[in-house]
């Protein structure tokens, strides 16, 4: 096929991709597309021209990360990477290095409202020759990889830059947050079981960590530090990643070196919703939480929203909507062609797994919103070996996590973000958020639906603009924090 007759988005979707495995497929490789910028060392405050943004996540240390990149001169996407990894320290039951997700990306100026980056948990081999037996099947981890292809298209500084905030948290130690203890407290009996999971998150009593507990990760600080120095690839093709499928092997999670090779993200156009020059987008499948809110953020009320979001995704699961074969492109004209027409009426759904959210906008207009899961909480509740990085869930075992998020703009200007988590409600809360901000109510601390948890970011003015009218909320139920701009 002649180059001229390839789409500019198809061109920059081939270059990432082909950027993306080269770069997690020779060990040590670390390619970037961009001259990266050096980060100014927070000590000596913000640099000149810094992009100071606003933030909001469910876990109060992964907004400081993000507000830190900001101050020291980093964009959104710096931000957001630096976010999803410090994440993987501080809350590792939704969202350890052995999770996956989705991310959707906006610039200012941008078409089709951004783009989408797709991440999310692949299964793994559950049975092999010579395998030990895979009893508690596990994800590939892709939040690595995930994060590294956003970041690829969007960042603007060396992605190892982005990585000393998460392992000085791992290292120095954390003190345990409220939705850590929370989700440590659910599950501790069966948790605590594994020994590798129990020397890290147990107590000298042998009770699970409580809120304001220490948490040291110390195993978890060398493999981060070890993707700092060789690069995302050693984790898919190296040494670390020899490791990771050798302690997943002995922990029942039955991953080869080949499932980490052969899984890959992507980059896709996200569903967009039209109001006169207002674009909402939304992510697409298969992260159909995307699809549940766009079918929300539509509805006449809010009891309409929870009703019709849940009833559509229950009917794309249904018609097998995530897996009717083609591209990536085809699966998102296709959702598209099911948001247009109002979605489906499929029922309602099981009991889905948990889930974690967190947006950023830096003052030039970028966005990222970005949604993460385990597949279960803390995965398969096991360590793969000395690595230190709890294992995600296998999808073939459990049905997958609503995620979602969403980003408004207006004509070239970013308008409003915003991302879910909380099981069965987490798509509908961002359609019905992502409604009432676009009708002119600010992010506030009310609660959108019965489990649904949203971290949004709205500026009524646009941007680039007055960042001064930018407003963050996080939901007021949860342990979250948000910091909008000085």
């Amino acid at each position: 096929m002649p180059e001229h007759s390839i789409t500019p988005f198809a061109r920059r979707s081939m270059r990432a991709a082909l950027s993306a495995v080269l770069a997690i497929s020779v060990t040590g490789c670390s390619l970037q597309r961009y001259s990266p910028v050096k980060l100014v060392s927070h000590m000596f405050g913000p640099s000149p021209g810094a992009l100071i943004g606003t933030v909001s996540a469910d876990e109060p240390e992964a907004t400081l990360v993000g507000r830190d990149i900001l101050q020291r001169g980093g964009n959104a996407a710096d931000a957001a990477t630096a976010m999803g990894m410090a994440l993987a320290v501080t809350l590792p039951s939704r969202a350890s290095l052995g999770s996956g997700g989705a991310c959707l990306a906006y610039r200012p100026g941008d078409q089709n409202g951004g783009r989408a980056f797709m991440f999310m948990p692949v299964a793994g081999t559950v049975a092999a020759p010579n395998m030990p037996l895979a009893d508690r099947p596990a994800a590939v981890p892709m939040l690595a990889r995930g994060l590294y292809l956003m970041h690829l298209q969007y960042g603007s500084a060396a992605f190892s830059e982005l990585l000393p905030n998460a392992i000085t948290l791992a290292s120095n130690g954390i003190n345990v947050s409220r939705q850590l203890a929370s989700d440590l407290a659910a599950v501790q009996v069966p948790l605590l079981a594994d020994p590798g999971v129990r020397a890290v998150f147990s107590r000298s009593d042998g009770k699970a960590l409580a809120e304001g507990d220490a948490l040291v990760q110390t195993h978890l600080s060398g493999a981060l530090d070890q993707i700092r120095a060789m690069g995302v690839g050693d984790l898919y093709n190296g040494a670390l990643g020899q490791s990771f499928v050798a302690g997943s092997q002995a922990a029942g999670g039955g991953l080869q070196i080949s499932d980490l090779r052969q899984s890959v993200p992507s980059e896709r156009l996200p569903l967009v919703v039209s109001r006169g020059e207002t674009q909402i987008a939304f992510l697409p499948p298969p992260a159909d939480g995307g699809l549940g809110s766009a079918v929300a953020y539509s509805a006449t009320s809010t009891s309409d929203a929870m009703q019709r979001a849940q009833a559509s995704v229950a009917a794309w699961r249904a018609q097998n909507g995530n897996h009717a074969g083609g591209t990536g492109d085809d699966l998102t004209a296709r959702a598209q062609a099911f948001v247009n027409g109002g979605g489906g009426s499929g029922g309602g759904l099981p009991a889905l797994p948990a889930s974690t959210s967190f947006t950023v906008v830096d003052h030039a207009g970028m966005a990222v919103a970005c949604s993460l899961s385990m597949n279960n909480l803390f995965g398969t509740g096991r360590m793969a070996g000395n690595t230190g990085i709890v294992l995600g869930a296998s999808p073939a075992r459990l049905p997958q996590p609503l995620i979602t998020a969403a980003i408004a703009s207006q004509g070239r200007a970013f308008r409003a973000v915003a991302a879910g988590s909380g099981q069965n409600d987490a798509a509908a809360a961002v359609g019905i958020e992502m409604h009432q901000i676009m009708a002119g109510q600010t992010p506030e601390v009310r609660p959108a639906t019965t489990q649904g948890r949203v971290n949004a970011i709205s500026c009524p003015q646009g941007l680039p603009g007055d960042a001064a009218t930018c407003t963050a909320a996080t939901d007021p139920r949860g342990a979250g924090l948000a910091m909008g701009p000085r």
